[in-house]
């Protein structure tokens, strides 16, 4: 008799889950909540011509009952009716990539962070890929469970918070923490919960072979000695046997007391230090894998910033626009605000509000902008807190195109838009914000 294996949403990583076990022999069951998206109408045709049941808008007992295990949707939180309806019938969840990882003897090179995670995993794979076969996957947007069957060397996987949550068994060959702050506070029932989700992979039963993190962070180098199944190496400090270091406006390579020049800065395609940081992050991991200096020092030079974070759009009669539209709490506005310095900045910012602290935002806005333009539904909370803290020169604007025309008319150097709030009080996404702002810059 074939084993059950049940899927939680009909979705990118659920669709690569049921394309896979199916061929594996498994009897597969999606189970979705909401009604499906038109997308995934012509799919669902053609699962059900492989067997595949499914079921949409909502999750039934008796389908869900008798399954093996449970593969997860990273959407899907913990408090979701269907984990208790599992949990009930003592059902295991876990999450895609812990699926992929027990279906593939690949070495994963797990990258989480609240920010910074894209980066650095797009930069991992673009170096790797010189002498390797090391794609990226994961919460960047591809499912690793559709590269099981590839014959690479690593997958490069970036981690969320969600995922992590859902592994017990995942145990990657390299464990990157790029930084941590608050976020997702609401979907992990706490702070502390939010870092132990990401925590799983880093100690314990999962501790990886050599583990990557901030020394700069506080709560990330007290953690370094919970690591004590790994080797521990730290970034942004030259204060240990194994690290990566900013020295004479360059990077440097540590490990086991003996030192390596890799790039000067001035040769890097970033800006800001929290790309300094990815790139050391990536210095390490490649370094780690057998990667040559001069090859690492190559794949920089020629390494471009992923879509929406702090991406150069172009400049324009002595403007140059960037697009941060992924900085969707105020952490992530404060690295790119904090990137820029005696520079005349404008910044575009506002969205729908995660009603976070904004004090530490706006003390980097008073040091780093000259002008801020702000749009949708945190305008008023935003506004208040600037003023509260002595930050005056606020334009308040109905749309995007207004407030890059507002923008323009000022003649700053640099155009920001780093909005420090979700997106879906004006557009899909934040990919579909930065998109608006990316057509409308280059129509001009």
């Amino acid at each position: 008799m074939k084993e059950k294996v049940l899927i939680l949403g009909l979705s990118k990583s659920g669709i690569a889950v049921a394309e896979y076990a199916v061929k594996k022999g498994y009897d597969v069951y999606i189970t979705e909540g909401n009604p499906p998206k038109e997308e995934y109408l012509q799919k669902i045709d053609y699962f059900k011509s492989l067997g595949i049941k499914i079921e949409t808008n909502g999750h039934s007992d008796k389908f869900i009952s008798d399954a093996k295990f449970a593969v997860t949707s990273p959407g899907i939180p913990p408090k979701s009716e269907i984990f208790r309806m599992l949990k009930e019938k003592n059902i295991p969840i876990i999450s895609e990539v812990e699926f992929a990882y027990e279906n593939t003897d690949t070495p994963f090179i797990a990258i989480t962070g609240t920010n910074g995670k894209t980066t650095t995993t797009a930069l991992v794979s673009h170096i790797l890929n010189a002498n390797f076969k090391a794609p990226y996957c994961g919460n960047i947007g591809v499912p690793p469970t559709t590269l099981i069957n590839e014959n690479n060397d690593y997958l490069v996987c970036e981690i969320s918070s969600f995922q992590a949550q859902m592994t017990e068994k995942f145990k990657p060959f390299i464990s990157v923490w790029t930084n941590f702050t608050p976020d997702h506070i609401d979907w992990h029932g706490g702070l502390e919960n939010y870092f132990n989700a990401k925590a799983k992979i880093f100690s314990g039963k999962q501790a990886p072979k050599y583990v990557v993190l901030n020394e700069n962070d506080k709560k990330l180098s007290e953690f370094a000695n919970e690591c004590k199944a790994s080797k521990v190496f730290r970034f942004d400090t030259d204060k240990y046997d194994n690290c990566c270091y900013i020295k004479n406006n360059a990077f440097w390579f540590k490990e086991n007391g003996k030192s390596e020049f890799i790039i000067n800065i001035s040769d890097c395609g970033l800006v800001g230090h929290h790309n300094y940081q990815n790139i050391m992050c990536g210095i390490i991991c490649t370094k780690l894998c057998g990667m040559d200096n001069e090859t690492i020092m190559e794949k920089i030079m020629t390494f471009k910033s992923p879509e929406h974070r702090l991406e150069k759009v172009r400049e324009l009669n002595g403007i140059t626009f960037y697009n941060d539209s992924k900085a969707t709490n105020p952490e992530a506005s404060i690295v790119a605000i904090n990137s820029f310095n005696n520079t005349n900045v404008a910044l575009i910012l506002g969205g729908r509000d995660k009603n976070t602290d904004l004090t530490e935002m706006c003390d980097s806005i008073n040091k780093h902008i000259k002008t801020v333009l702000l749009i949708g539904e945190a305008t008023e909370r935003f506004e208040k807190n600037l003023k509260n803290n002595g930050f005056d020169n606020i334009i308040k604007e109905s749309s995007m195109e207004n407030a890059i025309d507002k923008a323009i008319d000022l003649k700053p150097d640099v155009v920001l838009l780093s909005p420090a709030c979700a997106s879906f009080d004006m557009f899909n996404s934040y990919e579909h914000r930065g998109e608006v702002f990316k057509k409308y810059v280059l129509s001009k």
